[in-house]
């Protein structure tokens, strides 16, 4: 089978790095040009990195001595490419005019942004979740004037540490979510050898977070209407972001109200019987069970937990009534692979499978 070729967009950065390294060897997808800033254009990848390389595994070969290109520089990066990810660093009214011209560039475009997450006709998707939003590609096509290219998201990475809990026991009619996670410093892009404050700190604020978390929830649950997704109106979701010492994977604490409290047997069935297209379809990063239950009472834990499924599934722990609340439990979600590039490789494996990307 050929590879679809694959550019990424901001790929000396962290995320950047992340999809390189998911890449190599994926029997779908071949990266064949990363683009960055100006100052790292021209430059061999591995030069363009130099000592910046946050990966455990080491850069790939396939890469490494790749020429990386001007990622303003549109139609050069188009011209190589099936299909571009995109990982920019850049303000949010750069990235949505960048992408747009990548995706009028007949290139379509899977991206870990944020920019485009509230435009209407982009599908914002979680893949076991939502699937059914890509059916918005076709109206923001046309918006675009594009026959193939098209801009796609991945929501917050906070939100995969609870919300594919919450979306099997929306049946019983959630009304209230009370969430607060901790979040992993690679989160912010960071190590503790670039962040040494963090050792042995906990902030009580992530700028902009804390809005994500409450409102892509409904997003992620909104309907399509005239061409662009309306979000829903409940549950009244609440949360409170903390940044803790923690290299890789966020946790969270969630209580939950229901207007039909179902029996935690039930819960729990919802949670190990639930899959979605990605499994059906049996997409190579997609995890055999998207959601791991512990009955341990330490668990799940970060340091243990992050890496199930290879980071693409999700853990929970500790469900038990509550005094004030009918349930409360915890998650865990590995946020640099299921929450980031892993979730947008993810995305672009089921936009191949259903054939929103091809060849050119």
């Amino acid at each position: 089978m050929n590879k679809l070729r694959v550019g990424i967009l901001g790929g000396t950065g962290m995320v950047g790095q992340r999809f390189i390294s998911l890449l190599d060897n994926h029997p779908w997808f071949e990266v064949v040009s990363v683009a960055a800033s100006p100052r790292s254009a021209g430059k061999s990848y591995e030069e363009a990195v130099g000592d910046r390389w946050k990966m455990s595994s080491p850069i790939p070969e396939s890469v490494k001595k790749l020429v990386v290109k001007n990622v303003n520089d549109v139609a050069q990066v188009s011209e190589d490419v099936d299909f571009v990810f995109s990982a920019v660093d850049m303000t949010k009214e750069e990235i949505k005019a960048i992408e747009e011209a990548y995706a009028k560039a007949e290139t379509p475009v899977v991206s870990n942004n944020s920019a485009h997450r509230w435009t209407p006709d982009v599908p914002m998707v979680i893949p076991e979740l939502n699937p059914e939003h890509l059916d918005v590609i076709e109206y923001q096509r046309k918006r675009l004037g594009t026959s193939r290219g098209f801009v796609t998201v991945k929501p917050n990475c906070s939100i995969q540490s609870y919300v594919p809990a919450l979306h099997p026991l929306r049946k019983y009619g959630i009304k209230l979510v009370v969430a607060t996670t901790y979040q992993a410093i690679s989160g912010a892009g960071k190590t503790f050898a670039d962040w040494p404050e963090m050792v042995d700190n906990v902030i009580p604020y992530i700028g902009g977070e804390e809005e994500k978390s409450e409102q892509e929830p409904l997003r992620i649950w909104g309907r399509i209407e005239d061409g662009q997704i309306v979000k829903a109106d409940s549950p009244i979701i609440t949360t409170q972001c903390i940044r803790v010492p923690v290299t890789d994977g966020h946790t969270a604490a969630i209580f939950i109200n229901f207007e039909n409290k179902p029996s935690k047997e039930e819960i729990l069935k919802a949670w190990a019987e639930f899959s979605g297209l990605p499994q059906e379809l049996k997409l190579p990063s997609a995890p055999k069970q998207f959601i791991k239950y512990f009955e341990e009472d330490n668990r799940p834990q970060a340091k243990l937990d992050r890496d199930y499924e290879n980071g693409m599934g999700v853990c929970f722990g500790r469900l038990r009534e509550d005094k004030v609340f009918d349930y409360k439990f915890v998650g865990l979600s590995h946020n640099t692979i299921r929450g980031a590039a892993g979730g947008a490789l993810l995305t672009a494996e089921l936009l191949k499978a259903q054939g929103y990307i091809s060849a050119k």
